[in-house]
């Protein structure tokens, strides 16, 4: 008898349909797995046969042979596990068939036929809405990622011998349903407070432009002078993330195994790597490829602590995807794109020692200290769009006064947010303006324009970092309610454009 089952494989950050054909005839008892399996699903023999008896039903001793289709896509990992046994139950009789007519499936079983956690259920669940299923079956740990699709119908179970139930038409009970899951991803995790950054006006006032256009940062001082305090604090005055946002962060969360708690889904992300992460590891890589760093950063804050100790070719690798806002890989079978739109904020010391050249107590000569800095390239720095140099905070500011907290801050951000959603459409922010909409939306007065063409002259701007430069003084005339890019905002610009020397 045959039986179909529908699945779902994991390609990039989407979920490709997938169909778990079963086929059981006369012969000697064998079971075989087609379809370019990997190793973890050719194990799904043994892993099904165990959990199948373990459950009470009967394991059929017969020819069993499982085709995934399309064959010519290559799957991976053990969620193929569930839509494979349940396809052979009702292939075996043990089942109804209107099973998989109603339900798609994903999940791995363990030998007793507990149902185990995979990767990307989100992905698969939103993609199981179109195909006229009534919904999808998955592990009660996975049931909060995949009720996050409204609308769908989501069964969890938590052993294989739920299938029984579900075949009758009862769907198991969740420990928490899909109204739940939405309203606890609704309440915000608390975060550290930008109050505790103190003795750092420019900083601060730094730290608040970049959250309100979306501009990449880059902070130089020596250590302790609040760099990583201040970018640890930075997801505290960023907006929350719109509903389609979460869902989308969510998903490639999933894909990449780092699942969220839903407390913190519409906080955005926010990703420090070590400085010894390999350049796949950052941008995405491996076999089958998943995503890196930057995109697990998308919608939120990726911060590089020391960035001149990272890699080269990891550095560089950042370039593209700082433009275009997504990373492609390319493989011998095709190419994947990840979505990668990351704040970037980095962070670095004056020299190798860290103290600085105004520290009397530094013994870098000028050229380890052009040498250091040259780690990070001219074409990097180029498209950072802010650069401040911060010095060690004295005594009297640091026990002096609570400065203003990150609430405060963030409703001023809110506001600028609102002001550039309203001219550029949702979600967007003067970081994200092409040259077009850049002319279009950040009109130069007379003062502004000849500012700007005077820093040309003095200061060598390149093309990108003119754009650059009008795109930070657009967000400054957006904070002053200003219609018209002047020349104040201008200045406020290039003064955040303090460039270290680079290579």
């Amino acid at each position: 008898m045959l039986a179909v089952a529908r699945t779902f494989a994991i390609v990039g950050v989407d979920a490709v349909p997938v169909d778990a054909e079963v086929d059981i005839n006369r012969g000697l008892p064998s079971f075989s797995v087609v379809g370019l399996p990997d190793a973890a699903v050719r194990e799904s023999r043994e892993r099904v046969r165990a959990a199948i008896v373990n459950s009470g039903f009967e394991f059929p001793l017969r020819r069993i042979t499982v085709s995934l289709a399309p064959s010519d896509l290559r799957k991976a990992g053990p969620g193929f596990d569930l839509a494979i046994a349940a396809a052979i139950l009702v292939a075996s009789g043990q089942l109804p068939a209107s099973l998989l007519g109603d339900w798609a499936f994903a999940g791995e079983l363990a030998l007793d036929g507990r149902l185990r956690s995979v990767r990307g259920v989100l992905a698969m669940a939103d993609a199981a809405g179109p195909d006229g299923r009534r919904g999808i079956a998955v592990p009660e740990a996975d049931h909060a990622d995949a009720a996050l699709i409204e609308g769908l119908a989501v069964a969890p179970l938590d052993s294989l011998s739920a299938l029984a139930a579900l075949g009758r038409g009862q769907v198991p009970e969740a420990r928490s349903n899909g109204a739940d899951a939405r309203q606890s991803a609704g309440k915000e995790a608390a975060l550290p407070d930008l109050a505790e950054l103190r003795g750092q006006p420019a900083l601060r006032r730094g730290l608040e432009i970049a959250a309100a256009g979306g501009h990449s940062l880059l902070v130089v001082g020596p250590p302790g002078s609040g760099k990583s305090l201040a970018a640890r604090r930075l997801p505290s005055i960023l907006p929350p993330l719109s509903g389609s946002e979460a869902i989308e962060v969510a998903r490639i969360a999933g894909v990449a195994g780092a699942t969220r708690p839903p407390r913190s889904r519409l906080v955005r992300p926010f990703r420090a790597p070590h400085h010894t992460i390999s350049p796949a590891g950052l941008v995405g890589g491996g076999t089958p490829p998943r995503p890196g760093e930057i995109s697990l950063a998308h919608r939120g804050v990726l911060f590089l602590d020391e960035i001149a100790e990272f890699p080269r070719a990891a550095l560089e690798a950042l370039r593209q995807p700082l433009e275009s806002g997504e990373v492609t890989i390319a493989r011998a079978r095709g190419a994947l794109k990840f979505p990668a739109r990351f704040q970037l904020i980095a962070a670095a010391n004056p020299c190798p020692c860290g103290r600085g050249e105004s520290d009397p107590r530094c013994s870098c000569s000028p050229e380890q200290v052009r040498r250091y800095a040259s780690r990070v390239s001219g074409a990097l720095s180029d498209r950072i769009d802010i650069t401040l140099s911060v010095g060690q905070p004295d005594a009297e500011a640091l026990a002096g006064d609570r400065p203003e907290g990150s609430a405060a801050v963030r409703r001023r951000v809110l506001a600028v947010r609102e002001r550039q959603a309203a001219r550029l459409g949702d979600a967007r922010t003067n970081a994200d303006c092409d040259g077009d909409e850049l002319r279009r939306t950040a009109a130069l007065g007379r003062g502004g324009l000849q500012a700007l063409r005077l820093a040309q002259r003095r200061y060598a701007l390149s093309g990108r970092g003119w754009a650059r430069t009008l795109r930070v003084a657009r967000t400054f005339a957006d904070a002053g309610a200003s219609d018209t890019v002047g020349e104040q905002h201008v200045l406020a610009a290039l003064a955040l454009r303090d460039r270290p020397e680079a290579g």
